[in-house]
Parts: C-alpha cells; structure tokens; sequence
C-alpha cells in the first residue's frame, strides 16, 4: 500500500513541484502530467517545465542593517 502511495506522489511530482512553487501555469503542467505523464517524454517536459519556469516572485536581498530608518521618522 506504501509503495503505491510512493508511486502515485512520484508521478504527480511535476505537480506537486508546481503547486509548491505557486507558479501560475500549475494547472497546465497537472494536466499535461496527468495526460501525457505515462509516456515518460510528458513526465520530463512537465518536470522541467515546472522546475525550469521562473518563479512568480521576485525576491530583493536585505542588508543586514538598514541605512535608513525602519520606520517613518517621528516630528515633534
């Protein structure tokens, strides 16, 4: 029962990658997995297509301590 459980995870993994990533065309890589995912050549383009897509996100570093205040400044 665990291995089916394992198979089915790995099989909807290009899935399961997209929908962790929360990249906006999750629902074509699924239906691309779930349609054309049993011929191994669907399993690998929605897998690289869901590993390779750029992220909905656009992550800015901070530095360790800001040069500015971190909040708006107080006027007496």
């Amino acid at each position: 029962m665990i291995h089916l459980a394992f198979l089915i995870a790995l099989y909807f993994l290009p899935s399961l990658i997209a929908g962790g990533r929360h990249l906006d065309e999750r629902t074509s890589i699924t239906l691309l997995n779930l349609f054309l995912g049993w011929t191994f050549v669907g399993w690998i383009v929605a897998l690289l297509w869901a590993v390779l897509a750029p992220s909905p996100w656009i992550i800015y570093p901070r530095p360790p301590y800001p040069p500015y205040p971190p909040y708006p400044p107080y006027y007496r």
